[in-house]
């Protein structure tokens, strides 16, 4: 017996023992290690706290006066995309997503937070370079965009050669000179154009992100959905042919994913419907519109609740369990909805 239990309680030190120097597990190595994963394991909770949203105005000002600059048409809508992006690559831990090491490689909900993020970024950076900052479709695309917007369409998570900090950093600085040239009037090369239809424009590609991420939450729980994907034209075809029922559920797996991508969205587009509300402000009053982006911003600012539960619980629509990605559903279907009212009443003369 005496021997059966010697053999069973250096089982585990053995095992570890092979992959140290003469194939002993000392006492200091396995307090080394017990330490170094308790570190890791309080560095990985910390690295997990979202950063808390930032004044656009302040931003917009800090960026200038660090230039000696002036604040103009645009220049708020550019500061939260820089600040965004800054956060996102300075908060506690940098950026995750493409960590390989511990802590970051065994975080899950942080990485896609920022992936949520990140996407709202592209997009704003897109619509910079295609219609904010040019007075028509003929009109040439900003230098400056036309640089930054490839780099923060950088594979998110290539660790090195280039590692996607690099390229994201190297694009921050491309849109950094584009708010400088912004206010330069002795070269006015660089615009941005506050005009109904360009804020119309952005908004649209807002509605589909939020569109798919409300599907997504709401399949948390499964269902089966009749195929609308032709609905309203009775000439339409598609490539395939699918079935009249479809069922769409998102994996037990992905839920919390999902979950988190969402809330990273969500924190992104407060910061930039803050921005186009100042710098949209008179096209906005012209509309009586205001109102409606502040209850946007309202709707997407409910997403940023603790969570005191100490994972995401999934339960049935009705059942005794909360299903946290309904309760993120419903914030961002109103916010979708919002929007769609929104840009029906930019679209009005």
């Amino acid at each position: 017996m005496s021997d059966m239990n010697t053999a069973q309680g250096g089982g585990w030190r053995g095992m570890l023992g092979e992959f140290l120097p003469g194939g002993r597990m000392s006492g200091v190595a396995v307090t080394v290690l017990g330490l170094y994963l308790f570190i890791c394991l309080l560095l990985g909770m910390y690295w997990s706290i979202a950063p808390e949203p930032f004044d656009v105005r302040a931003r917009a000002a800090e960026y200038a006066a660090a230039d000696n600059r002036q604040v103009v048409t645009g220049s708020v809508t550019t500061a939260a995309l820089m600040g965004v992006m800054d956060t996102l690559l300075t908060k506690p831990g940098g950026y995750t997503h493409n960590d390989i090491f511990p802590p970051g490689v065994w975080l899950d909900n942080m990485p896609n937070w920022e992936y949520g993020v990140l996407i709202q970024s592209r997009d704003l950076v897109r619509a910079l370079r295609e219609v904010l900052s040019r007075s028509q479709s003929q009109s040439t695309e900003d230098v400056d965009l036309v640089m930054a917007e490839p780099r923060f369409n950088f594979n998110s998570d290539s660790w090195a050669l280039p590692a996607s900090e690099s390229e994201y950093r190297d694009g921050l600085k491309y849109v950094r000179r584009y708010f400088d040239r912004l206010s330069e009037v002795d070269s006015p090369d660089a615009q941005f154009y506050a005009r109904a239809d360009n804020l119309r424009y952005w908004l649209a590609t807002v509605n589909t992100r939020l569109g798919s991420l409300s599907q997504r939450l709401s399949a948390s729980v499964g269902k089966r959905r009749i195929n609308t994907d032709l609905a309203g034209d009775g000439s339409a075809t598609q490539s395939t042919t699918t079935s009249a029922e479809l069922d769409v559920t998102t994996p037990w797996m992905k839920i919390d994913d999902v979950f988190y991508e969402a809330r990273g969205t969500a924190w992104a587009l407060i910061q930039f419907l803050r921005a186009a509300e100042v710098d949209f402000a008179e096209v906005l009053a012209k509309k009586n519109a205001q109102v409606s982006l502040q209850q946007i911003i309202r709707e997407l600012e409910g997403t940023q609740e603790a969570v005191w539960s100490p994972m995401i619980l999934n339960g049935s629509g009705f059942g005794l369990l909360a299903n946290h990605s309904l309760v993120m559903a419903s914030y961002i279907s109103r916010a979708n909805a919002a929007i769609i009212d929104l840009r029906d009443l930019l679209s009005q003369g």
